[in-house]
């Protein structure tokens, strides 16, 4: 969350919309995308690959893989992915709904445990290790399957194939100590990545959970040049509430509280797009005469490799364990670190990085993308107070 609430971007609300995924053309790297979601269907970081009309998800060697986003946020609603998963000890594919103040749906897959899709919920980000499930089928690399989350304000469902999987009911979630519901509640994007959970810079606790340490010499990355997950097509349906909460009636979503909970959403007129990186909540027009990339329709070829968004006003910031400047072998950051430092895999806003299980906080590149109130998308990472 920013340090106000008025310095938040607001967030497009929810469209109904189909992603056939068989082009690149409405994929923008988050260098140059500054909130305009008819510009672009997809946020990208990493480099996403057109191969036989589904795009693949790639992580060359020593880089922190791919993630794409949507533009549009979902307040509830359901969601399906077709994809076939990436392989090998170290290597994890997820496809996650994930809000600005952390709420959080997950279906994550690791590379040593093809006939397992794991299914995960957060509220607000906050790790509860009984929130987490798993869900048994056919090998998750060779098949196709699709993965589906229903996400109402009483319950979540997660189906394979089809058929449920898992259910989740709010009524559930009750929390005596902090007197309110543990719950996913907010507006979120839906996210796609893969990531190195095996990483020699995670947590010991993530190596283990991801199957070990990755390996870059992998006869993967011999045949490929990178490990891979394959996306085909991906559906969004919104709630369509005909009131609060799940609500898309007008132009974005914002918080009338730092409570950020699903009584404090607002469903308002507020516009989403911003001049120019050095724009906020506070003066969307800031900058305005110099800014570049400002159509948004910069496609993903051009994106950084292994850039992380965040950083200063000028662009995206620094690499996970990496230094603000450096890069994998494949390119570099365009911008210079902020008081959001990247650590281990996850975005750090002024607290200190935890170790030990995956889920104490040692996420994944997919995080990287949704840790702000949608500023960090759109470069507005310094004044993150996560």
């Amino acid at each position: 969350m920013s340090y106000s609430l008025d310095a938040c971007v607001p967030a497009p609300v929810c469209q109904s919309k189909v992603y056939p995924m068989d082009s690149l053309d409405r994929i923008v790297d988050v260098g140059n995308y500054l909130g305009d979601p008819s510009k672009a269907d997809w946020v990208a970081q990493g480099e996403p690959v057109l191969y036989n009309n589904n795009v693949l998800l790639t992580m060359p060697p020593h880089s922190v893989g791919t993630v794409l986003a949507t533009s549009d946020y979902l307040w509830y609603g359901n969601v399906k992915a077709k994809l076939k998963t990436s392989r090998d000890a170290g290597v994890v594919t997820a496809f996650i709904l994930l809000s600005d103040v952390k709420d959080e749906i997950d279906y994550e897959f690791v590379g040593t445990e093809l006939t397992i899709a794991q299914t995960n919920y957060y509220f607000q980000g906050i790790p509860n290790y009984d929130n987490s499930a798993n869900i048994s089928l056919s090998d998750t690399y060779n098949n196709w399957h699709e993965y589906e989350i229903q996400w109402t304000p009483d319950q979540i469902t997660w189906l394979v194939d089809g058929q449920v999987g898992r259910v989740k009911k709010r009524s559930d979630t009750w929390n005596a100590t902090s007197n309110q519901w543990g719950f996913p509640q907010t507006p979120a994007r839906v996210q796609i990545s893969i990531w190195p959970g095996g990483a020699d810079t995670n947590a010991p606790g993530t190596i283990q959970w991801a199957g070990g340490p990755i390996d870059w010499n992998s006869a993967e990355i011999k045949n490929n040049g990178y490990y891979f997950a394959t996306f085909g097509q991906i559906e969004v349906e919104c709630y369509n509430a005909s009131s609060p909460p799940g609500t898309n009636k007008h132009v974005s979503y914002t918080y009338n509280d730092i409570s950020a909970t699903n009584n404090t959403v607002v469903d308002g007129d507020k516009p989403t797009i911003l001049k120019s990186f050095a724009g906020s909540g506070l003066d969307m027009n800031a900058g305005g005469s110099s800014a570049s990339g400002s159509s948004g329709t910069a496609t993903a070829s051009s994106a950084p490799v292994a850039s992380v968004p965040g950083g200063t006003a000028a662009g995206p910031g620094s690499v996970p364990g990496g230094s603000s400047s450096g890069g994998s072998s494949d390119g570099s950051s365009t911008g210079s670190a902020s008081s959001c430092q990247a650590t281990g895999f996850s975005q750090n806003c002024g607290g200190s990085s935890s170790s030990g299980s995956k889920s104490d906080g040692v996420r994944g590149v997919e995080r990287t993308l949704g840790a702000s109130a949608f500023a960090v998308v759109v470069g507005f990472a310094g004044l993150l107070l996560l």
